[in-house]
């Protein structure tokens, strides 16, 4: 017997590096060195800190694979697995150098798995960090044909002295939210039990979601707000904290950027929840309280300032096409969310 046998195709694995060779160099910045194939990516880092400090940051995509799978739509989840990390590590101000990626699958499908890298290739562009490298990993017997897995590494770099650590946040800054394109990559467990148990099909056509299908309103892939906010930096704006509204929703993530001694108080008429959420409160009969800590009900990102830039700032982001709202300002506490629930 030999590996081809036990289920691995070593030479299809080949093969789809050098198919994928492209588009991994297509995402490449002058600090790269080599190229793909090596046992390690290699990255000198950017001239002109004085006190760099490295972030980094991983994540997945989670169950919404599996609508990717059912859909057999596989080239936005990439975009999801690099926002799910570059918003993460911006949050402390950080630019996003370079991102690795693996992929788990059963059996190596090279038209399939391409589709996915063209996303991940995609997500860095978008973000303006290399693809650097990655792993791919044929298991058979692990996963089910046809099916794969993801996970996702970056790396990002700050002034030390810009860094945001939550010291510069200061009672009576305004909390600014950017608009999600949907439900990103969290909670999407529960959309899966609704449709299934409420006996929907991906491919209806609610009313209620403007004439897309089920499927394609939750396989929207997450919005990625690297460039919009270090344009914002650059410009000028005094952003004194930042929050990515991942899995937990507003009430676990927005108090993670704040200072001690200190809350934020959320009006939750400041924004209009999208379609997509108020379909799911009533198709799943699920209560406001569990919708807003699964899901990010719109906000996909928050940005804190001074009461002076807040015209600025949403002048700003208005340009790059994201939906802003005010939605609160920070009050003296310990660490809570005041206001969210009557």
């Amino acid at each position: 017997m030999d590996y081809r046998d036990a289920g691995v195709d070593v030479e299809a694995g080949r093969g789809f590096v050098d198919q994928i060779r492209n588009l991994v160099h297509s995402t490449f910045r002058p600090e790269v060195i080599g190229g793909l194939g090596g046992f390690g990516g290699c990255f000198q880092l950017p001239g002109g800190f004085q006190e760099p400090v490295l972030v980094s940051g991983t994540d997945g995509v989670g169950t919404k694979l599996k609508i990717a799978h059912i859909l057999n739509r596989h080239d936005s989840v990439g975009i999801d697995l690099v926002a799910m990390c570059v918003n993460d590590v911006l949050t402390s101000g950080a630019e996003p150098l370079f991102f690795l990626d693996y992929v788990a699958t059963g059996k190596l499908d090279k038209e399939q798995l391409t589709q996915v890298v063209a996303g991940i290739a995609s997500g860095c562009k978008q973000a303006g960090c290399a693809l650097l490298g990655g792993e791919t990993a044929e298991m058979p017997g692990f996963y089910q044909l046809g099916e794969y897995d993801l996970a996702g590494f970056c790396v990002g770099i700050v002034e030390k002295s810009r860094m945001l650590d939550g010291s510069q946040l200061q009672v009576g800054d305004i909390a600014i939210a950017l608009a999600s394109t949907g439900v990103h990559s969290n909670g999407l467990s529960l959309v899966r039990k609704i449709v299934s148990d409420r006996g929907f099909s991906w491919s209806d056509r609610p009313e209620s979601l403007g004439g897309e299908t089920i499927g394609e309103t939750f396989l929207k892939p997450t919005r990625i707000y690297v460039k919009p906010v270090l344009a914002a930096l650059k410009a000028g704006l005094d952003i004194h904290g930042m929050a990515h509204i991942t899995g937990g929703g507003l009430p676990e993530n927005l108090p993670r950027c704040l200072g001690n001694g200190q809350a934020i108080k959320i009006d939750p008429s400041s924004w209009t929840i999208p379609p997509a959420f108020q379909w799911l409160a009533e198709a799943g009969a699920v209560s406001p309280e569990a919708m807003y800590n699964t899901f990010n009900m719109g906000i996909g990102f928050v940005v804190l300032v001074p009461p002076h830039q807040v015209e600025q700032t949403i002048t700003h982001f208005q340009l790059q096409d994201i939906p802003t709202y005010v939605i609160g300002e920070v009050i003296t506490g310990s660490g809570e969310l005041v206001g969210l629930y009557p």
